[in-house]
C-alpha cells in the first residue's frame, strides 16, 4: 500500500494542454480537448459529452469555477476590476454574453499562473489530489469507472469494459473519473480499518446529495454564460473572493468539518475526497482515499443547482437539498423548479435567469434545463442508478410578465395529477370487478397510472414549450391543454374497459375488510362514474 500510494517524482499529464475533456461537437462527433481548447472552442461545441450526465455536471462546474475565479475580478480587457455592484456584475456578463466567446488572453493568462496545479501527475501537488495519502483506503480501477456501468441500470450507460482494458484507465479517463468520484462518491469506503485505527465515517459526496439542475445554451459557450452566477440567487449579494481549490493549500485532514464556502468557485471545486491515483507505467491502475471536506446540509443555500424541499419545525424554517425521483418526469416538479412562494425555496440558478430576463439581456430566449441525480442502495454503499431529464420553456415565464403563467402551470399540472388519479381509481375498480386480489388491484392501478404519465409526458412538454407569454391567451392556452390531456385520459380509460373480462363486465360483490361494508363492482358502472368525474375540470 505505502508503494503504491507513494510520491510522484515527475511531472505529468498537464491538464491544460493535453486532451482529456468530452465534448460533442456540432457534427455529432465526439472528441477529447484539453481545458485551454475547451474554452477557446466553447462556441463551436456543442456540449459537453462525457460516459455520464453526472460526469458531465461535476465537469461543467469545475469549468465554471475557472470563469468564477477570473471574471470576478478581470474584465474583457484583462484590467483587474472586481465587482463593487450588482451592476457591475450583470454588466460584466452581458459583455461576455454579446461577444458569444471566450477573449482567451485572459484565460491563458490566469491558468497559466496556476500551470503546476494542474498536472494529473505532480510531485508536491497533483491536481485534484492529495500527493502523500499512505493510509487511506485503496481501490482498483473498476471502483473508479466500472461501479457505475454495473449498477442496477437495465441499459449499461456506456460502453462495457472487461478483461484487462477494465482493470486500467488512460490518464484522460482517470482525470474526468477523479473529478466525478470527488462529487459523487458513496460511502462504502467509511469505516474500514486502516491498520490498528479505523478511518472516520464520512458522508456522501457533495454533489451525490442533491438534485441537480443546469440550463443549457444553443452551444457550450452558451451553456457556460447561463450557468455562470455572478449574484447569488439572481438578487444583490455579491459572492466572496474566489479561491478555487487549486489557489488553496493542499488539504489532508481526513473527514474535516468547514463552513460552507462563500463564493463558487471553491463550492465548485469543494474536496468531498482527499484522492490519490496510482499509476503503473502509463496507465491508471487504481487510487487512495479517504473523507474529505463537508458541511450542514440545511439551509446551504450559496449552492445555487440544486432543488430544495422544505423540512420546516415549529422553530425554525429549514430547506434541504432534494434528489430528483426517477420515477417522475420532470415537469411534475415544475413548482418545485420555479415556485418562489411561502414554504418553497427555489434553485438560485433560476433566480439568477429569472434576472437576465428581467433586465432583458436574453429577449425571446428559450430555456432548457437539465437535471442529474444518482440513486443509491439502502445503505448508500452503492449507485444503483444515474438518471437525467430535461425541460424547455420560453424565458418569459422567468420574467416578471411569466408571474401569473406560472402560478396557472401549476394549477394545471394539478388539475392533470388528479386525472391519473381518476385513471388509477378506474384500473382499480376494475380490477375489483374481475375477481383480482387487493394487491392485484394496486398493481393495476400503478400500471394505469405509469401509463397515463407516459402518454401525457410529450404532449405536456410541446404544450409548455410553446407558450409564449408576451403573446398568448391564458385561457386559451389552459383550455387547449385541458381538452388534450382529457383526450388521453378518456382512450386510455375507454382501452381499459375493453381489456375488461366477462367477469368484470357482469361484476361481482366485495365487501371491505376494514369497514365490513359491501359494494358492487362492476366495469360498466366505473367507466361511466370515470366518464362523469372527468367530464368537467371542476368535478375533479
Amino acid at each position: 500500500m505505502k508503494e503504491r500510494l507513494g510520491e510522484m517524482n515527475e511531472k505529468e499529464f498537464c491538464l491544460l494542454h493535453e486532451p482529456w475533456i468530452r465534448v460533442m461537437e456540432k457534427s455529432g462527433d465526439i472528441i477529447e480537448v484539453s481545458l485551454l481548447d475547451l474554452f477557446r472552442y466553447a462556441h463551436e461545441f456543442q456540449r459537453l459529452a462525457g460516459e455520464l450526465p453526472t460526469q458531465d455536471t461535476a465537469i461543467l462546474r469545475l469549468l465554471l469555477a475557472v470563469l468564477h475565479a477570473i471574471f470576478e475580478r478581470y474584465d474583457l480587457d484583462g484590467n483587474y476590476s472586481p465587482f463593487y455592484s450588482p451592476q457591475d456584475a450583470l454588466m460584466r456578463w452581458k459583455s461576455l454574453w454579446d461577444r458569444g466567446s471566450f477573449p482567451m488572453n485572459i484565460i491563458n493568462d490566469y491558468l497559466l499562473t496556476f500551470e503546476d496545479r494542474f498536472f494529473l501527475f505532480h510531485p508536491e501537488h497533483s491536481f485534484y489530489q492529495v500527493p502523500e495519502l499512505k493510509k487511506a483506503g485503496y481501490y482498483s480501477a473498476e471502483k473508479l469507472n466500472g461501479v457505475l456501468s454495473e449498477s442496477d441500470n437495465k441499459i449499461r450507460l456506456f460502453p462495457q469494459r472487461t478483461g484487462e482494458s477494465k482493470s486500467v484507465l488512460s490518464y484522460s479517463e482517470a482525470a474526468r473519473w477523479l473529478v466525478h468520484v470527488n462529487a459523487f462518491d458513496d460511502v462504502s469506503g467509511s469505516g474500514k480499518g486502516r491498520g490498528e485505527t479505523k478511518r472516520a465515517k464520512y458522508e456522501l459526496a457533495w454533489l451525490a446529495k442533491l438534485g441537480l439542475i443546469s440550463a443549457e445554451g444553443d452551444n457550450l459557450f452558451q451553456t457556460l454564460l447561463l450557468n455562470l452566477i455572478f449574484l447569488k440567487d439572481g438578487g444583490n449579494e455579491l459572492w466572496g473572493k474566489s479561491k478555487p481549490i487549486w489557489e488553496q493549500d493542499v488539504r489532508t485532514k481526513e473527514s474535516c468539518k468547514i463552513t460552507i464556502p462563500d463564493n463558487l468557485a471553491e463550492l465548485y471545486t469543494l474536496q468531498s475526497r482527499r484522492l490519490k491515483l496510482v499509476k503503473e507505467g502509463n496507465v491508471v491502475t487504481g487510487y487512495g482515499l479517504i473523507g474529505g471536506d463537508f458541511f450542514p446540509e440545511e439551509n446551504a443555500f450559496n449552492e445555487q443547482m440544486t432543488v430544495w424541499t422544505n423540512k420546516s419545525t415549529r422553530t425554525e424554517t429549514l430547506y434541504y437539498p432534494r434528489s430528483h425521483d426517477p420515477s417522475r418526469q420532470l415537469w411534475r416538479d415544475f413548482a418545485v423548479l420555479v415556485s418562489q412562494s411561502e414554504g418553497s425555496h427555489r434553485p438560485g440558478l433560476i433566480g439568477w435567469l429569472a434576472r437576465l430576463r428581467n433586465e432583458g439581456f436574453l429577449p425571446h430566449y428559450q430555456y432548457k434545463f437539465q437535471t442529474v441525480a444518482v440513486k443509491f442502495d439502502s445503505k448508500k454503499m452503492s449507485i444503483n442508478d444515474v438518471f437525467s431529464d430535461s425541460l424547455s420553456f420560453s424565458a418569459d415565464l422567468l420574467s416578471n410578465l411569466g408571474e401569473p403563467w406560472i402560478k396557472r402551470i401549476i394549477d394545471e399540472i394539478a388539475v392533470t395529477e388528479k386525472l391519473v388519479y381518476e385513471i388509477g381509481r378506474l384500473a382499480l375498480k376494475i380490477a375489483h370487478a374481475s375477481g383480482a386480489t387487493d394487491e392485484e388491484g394496486f398493481e393495476q392501478r400503478n400500471l394505469a397510472r405509469e401509463q397515463a404519465y407516459f402518454h401525457l409526458d410529450m404532449p405536456f412538454r410541446r404544450w409548455l414549450q410553446n407558450i409564449r407569454p408576451e403573446q398568448d391567451s391564458m385561457h386559451a392556452a389552459c383550455t387547449l391543454w385541458w381538452e388534450q390531456e382529457q383526450r388521453i385520459i378518456r382512450d386510455l380509460g375507454k382501452e381499459l374497459v375493453k381489456q375488461a373480462g366477462p367477469q368484470a363486465i357482469t361484476g361481482r360483490i366485495k365487501q371491505d375488510d376494514k369497514t365490513k361494508k359491501t359494494y358492487h363492482y362492476s366495469a360498466a358502472e366505473a367507466y361511466n362514474q370515470f366518464l362523469y368525474k372527468t367530464s368537467k375540470r371542476e368535478f375533479l
